[in-house]
């Protein structure tokens, strides 16, 4: 029974680092409802080039904060929250309330904006 429970395990942890991989790059990409090219546009209003990296958006060449490159690819958000679409809506919008000590600021930006820069972020291969 022992031997069971752990091939039920491996397995499972098996499964689990597969649903990462395909979030993450792999075979399926992960995307956000909302309008990618209008996300561009917003982040560039939004001056998050001043901080961050961004390919893609003018201006977007800040060293402050981490490059955005290859985003999608990412398996956490700030290194601290899973990179998924409805998290990342929320760090948009308020990141000091999913990671207290960030550094990244509240910049008032609505559910409908944050879900727009997402899908941008999101085609970042």
């Amino acid at each position: 029974m022992n031997t069971v429970r752990s091939l039920v395990l491996i397995f499972s942890m098996a499964a689990a680092a597969g649903c990462m991989k395909s979030r993450t790059g792999g075979d399926m990409a992960v995307s956000a409802p909302g309008d990618a090219s209008r996300g561009a546009d917003l982040i560039a209003k939004a001056d998050c080039g001043v901080c961050h990296r961004i390919p893609g958006v003018l201006r977007a060449r800040g060293r402050i904060a981490p490059p955005l490159t290859s985003f999608a690819e990412r398996a956490w958000i700030a290194g601290e929250v899973p990179n998924t679409p409805e998290t990342l809506v929320r760090w948009i919008q308020n990141p000091p309330s999913i990671v207290p000590n960030t550094a990244m600021p509240v910049l008032g930006i609505s559910e409908a904006d944050a879900r727009d820069m997402a899908a941008y972020l999101y085609t970042l291969h």
